[in-house]
């Protein structure tokens, strides 16, 4: 088969796919993002805080 029409045929059924699985849910990704660059904030603020200083 050659490979445009394969193509063709892949797309075809995604879409169908696609209109029987009906609305999807709200993306996560903008929630892991947010929650991520968050914990890198944190991290960072964690790092440049001086600590105690160990009598060792």
């Amino acid at each position: 088969m050659h490979p445009d029409i394969h193509l063709a045929l892949h797309h075809a059924r995604a879409a169908e796919l696609r209109a029987e699985a009906g609305p999807r849910p709200a993306p996560r990704h903008d929630l892991r993002a947010r929650l991520g660059w968050t914990l890198i904030e944190v991290g960072l603020k964690l790092a440049a805080r001086p600590g105690p200083v160990s009598a060792h």
